[in-house]
């Protein structure tokens, strides 16, 4: 109970200081009335929606729509309140040291909130608030394709120029629009990939939400040397409440078999071995290994029988297990691929330039390709969406991975 009081303070002390800026820009009455009534009943529907969330069915596009609402609102309005808030501690000392220095002055401790702070407060939310709708209404559609050179020296020579398509977090549960789907999946096809990789989360929790989207994905050719695929952890079912154990068990064998429907071969902690003329490569995937979340892969078994010299690629979803396991494996991983992060779903990215997301406060690697000893892990930024209905700089992403003979 304490809890919701002091949130619920937390929201008045922002909702003061947001109307103390929109009054600095216009005293009309009935603009004011009506700020007042809008954000009243947005925030209403907020808790109410928040207060109806059932554990049992999980997100639903309903609860994204909410979450959106919630940021767009939310953090626009923090904004103005910290540097409204800055100027409030500014104003006391400042009232202070006048005081002492003054006392024969005005009888008023503070000086006036200068309107110029407000505005100045106004216009730095609006990029957020923009920022937000964008990614809500283009965003999250955005998709891009990232072409990305690996080299290695030890690549058999079969397989130097070799093409691979690497997607990772449908989250087909958050799909709304099936003509940006079908377009995503023009474009797979239009990149003539040798091999098709997907990382893991192939929904948001339930089998049945992939069924309106199981004709669409079935479109995505077959490639030459196959299609494959791992779990992440949202495949598990392990954020909601199940009526039963039977229940979470048959939804986890459906989730299973979507990868079959949509003709990739899912891979539990195992290994193919992939021929090209007289050289091989070993694909391996895990079960979904995390700091955080859930523990089921096992890479020991998914690479037995492997030696130090095969080349290989593993497909594993969270790329902490590659920071926390992979990269001093004795075996020698050659290439990872890993998803998971989303890029946060939020940041600025500037090729060449710029690369920042809250998300590198949480994973060593989030997004894009990093090396370790001549050993790489790829971070695919993601497919699709989750809880944040949208993608505000970090974009959906669809890798295309050649693989490179470097040449000694």
């Amino acid at each position: 109970m304490f809890r919701w009081v002091f949130l619920l303070l937390i929201v008045v002390v922002i909702e003061i200081y947001t109307f103390q800026a929109v009054r600095a820009l216009t005293r009309t009455r009935w603009i004011l009335i009506a700020y007042i009534t809008v954000s009243s009943l947005i925030n209403l529907y907020i808790f109410y929606q928040l207060s109806q969330f059932d554990r049992s069915v999980g997100q639903t596009q309903k609860t994204l729509f909410t979450i959106g609402l919630l940021l767009i609102t939310l953090l626009p309005k923090i904004l103005v309140t910290t540097v409204l808030l800055f100027e409030d501690v500014y104003r006391i000392f400042a009232g202070a040291y006048y005081r002492v220095t003054s006392p024969g002055g005005p009888s008023d401790f503070l000086p006036d909130r200068r309107s110029f702070i407000s505005k100045v407060a106004l216009g730095i939310a609006a990029v957020p608030f923009l920022s937000l709708i964008y990614g809500m209404t283009i965003g999250r559609y955005n998709f891009r394709i990232v072409n990305q050179p690996v080299s290695f020296p030890d690549l058999p020579d079969a397989f130097d120029g070799f093409k691979i398509i690497h997607i990772s977090d449908l989250h087909c549960g958050s799909f709304d629009d099936a003509e940006k789907i079908e377009y995503a999946v023009d474009l797979i096809n239009e990149q003539n990939a040798d091999m098709i990789l997907f990382t893991g989360d192939i929904v948001n929790t339930h089998a049945t939400e992939m069924d309106p989207w199981i004709d669409t994905f079935r479109k995505i050719r077959r490639p030459e040397f196959g299609s494959y695929s791992v779990l992440g952890n949202h495949d598990y079912g392990e954020y909601v409440n199940w009526p039963s154990e039977i229940e979470k068990r048959d939804n986890f064998t459906a989730i299973k078999d979507i990868h079959r429907k949509i003709d990739f071969k899912l891979l539990m902690n195992e290994h193919v071995t992939v021929r090209k003329g007289e050289d091989t490569i070993a694909v391996i995937g895990v079960e979904n290994w995390g700091r955080s979340f859930k523990k089921a892969g096992d890479l020991g078994k998914a690479s037995d029988g492997l030696s130090v010299n095969d080349f290989k690629i593993l497909m594993t979803h969270d790329p902490s297990h590659w920071e926390l396991e992979v990269k001093n494996h004795p075996k020698n991983i050659h290439l990872t691929l890993a998803g998971h992060t989303h890029g946060m779903q939020f940041g600025i990215e500037i090729p060449g330039y710029l690369k920042w997301s809250p998300a590198q406060y949480i994973y060593e690697q989030w997004a894009g390709l990093y090396e370790f000893s001549r050993r790489f892990v790829y971070v695919n930024r993601g497919f699709g969406f989750h809880a944040y209905p949208g993608r505000v700089g970090i974009m959906p992403e669809i890798t295309v991975l050649e693989l490179k003979k470097l040449k000694t």
